[in-house]
């Protein structure tokens, strides 16, 4: 999966001869799973049409300040245009633009909604070459990048003068690949190796019955969903669940017992840089194991059980220097103390509690409610919220401690 996917992608159009390649730039954003808007200058509509790029993007195209719509006029917000947005992209960027750009100049809608950007820019020139080569471009390229802009270099080869040189436009291809660049050279997880235990454990009592859990494994998805989209090698350690996952970094290993997630923790945490054990496993097991279903009978039965390897504390005692570890605790009384015993005992950097006293959190959830113990005994506490941001907040306080 691209890491585009996800993104709200603004991509402005200017009046150019290569805008015609912006039909297949937006084409190459959508196919990476981003969400694609298109704001034009008003000229850039004789290059390439508002329709092609509407249709490709399903979203609509706007190129003024107001749309007519039969009998109401719609504003267009361009402050709403570039708050939307996670990055912008502006191809191509004549030289005529660039010079209003780079003056604070805001005479259309394409650059109000440039001026009130936050995110990320990126620009791709196109022009002629002695155009290109001119020292006002020169100096308006660089009023650009000193701002922060990203400039997505030019290509070499036959401009539409005839002449040939440095100037054309980028290929959407090349586009693509300097914006997915960029994006993973600020991740802060690049490089790094994540291990993640998620879902419950069935032990089995015999071919029809087991002993589980609740837990449906979203916590653990979420997180690893997380860790790649920051950049990380993930290795996802699942007990049976019926979600999915669809992310290149991400390696899923998917497991039935806690015999077998020991077994497969271990083929990989010596790798890792950072492990977290969301999962929830059994603690116990049934001594025996049947091989044949056992017979409903009229009087009772007992189950004798045994305990599962501990798969954290077995983590905790080979851990290597360098390496972090993170537990969950889920706990129903007396939280803060058991976690912290937890904690200690089993040799952790961090412990994620939370109680199933509070509404809201535990098991088929898809919000949670946390705590963050550290072992300096710092002790960080969150609102109710989708795991989804849970597993941004975790992974806000692991990477403050793995970059220091």
């Amino acid at each position: 999966m691209s890491v585009l996917s996800g993104k709200k992608v603004l991509l402005g159009v200017t009046a150019g001869i290569a805008a015609y390649k912006t039909s297949f730039l937006v084409r190459l954003f959508v196919k990476a799973g981003a969400e694609v808007k298109v704001v034009m200058t008003p000229a850039a509509k004789d290059f390439v049409t508002p329709l092609t790029l509407s249709t490709l993007s399903k979203n609509p195209v706007h190129s003024s300040f107001y749309d007519k719509n039969q009998e109401n006029e719609l504003w267009n917000n361009h402050v709403e245009l570039a708050l939307w947005s996670d990055l912008m992209v502006i191809a191509p960027l004549t030289a005529n633009t660039l010079a209003k750009m780079a003056e604070g100049v805001c005479d259309n809608l394409l650059l109000a909604t440039y001026l009130s950007a936050k995110s990320t820019v990126y620009f791709a020139p196109a022009m002629d070459l002695d155009m290109y080569q001119h020292d006002t471009t020169r100096k308006n390229i660089a009023a650009l990048t000193e701002r922060g802009d990203k400039m997505i270099p030019p290509g070499t080869g036959e401009l539409a003068s005839g002449l040939e040189g440095e100037g054309r436009m980028a290929e959407p291809e090349d586009i693509i690949r300097f914006v997915e660049d960029d994006i993973r050279s600020g991740l802060p997880l690049l490089g790094k190796k994540v291990l993640i235990t998620a879902g419950p454990t069935y032990e089995a009592i015999d071919p029809v019955r087991f002993v589980g859990n609740h837990s449906s494994g979203k916590m653990g998805f979420s997180l690893a969903e997380e860790a790649a989209r920051l950049g990380a090698k993930v290795y996802l350690i699942s007990g049976p669940t019926s979600l999915l996952v669809d992310h290149s970094g991400i390696e899923r290993v998917d497991v039935v017992s806690a015999d077998d997630m020991y077994q497969a923790t271990h083929r990989y945490v010596g790798e890792v840089d950072v492990a977290i054990f969301s999962a929830a496993v059994s603690d116990f097991k049934p001594r025996e194991v049947s091989n044949e279903k056992i017979k409903k009978t009229t009087g009772s039965m007992t189950l004798e059980l045994v305990r599962t390897e501990d798969i954290l504390a077995s983590v905790g005692s080979i851990k290597k220097k360098g390496q972090f570890v993170v537990g969950f605790a889920l706990e129903t009384e007396n939280e803060f103390e058991n976690a912290k015993a937890k904690l200690s005992a089993k040799n952790l950097d961090m412990i994620v509690l939370n109680s199933l006293r509070d509404k809201g959190a535990g098991f088929k959830s898809d919000t949670n409610k946390i705590s963050i113990l550290v072992r300096d005994g710092q002790v960080i506490d969150f609102e109710l919220k989708h795991k989804e941001k849970v597993a941004e907040d975790i992974f806000n306080e692991i990477i403050k401690r793995i970059h220091t």
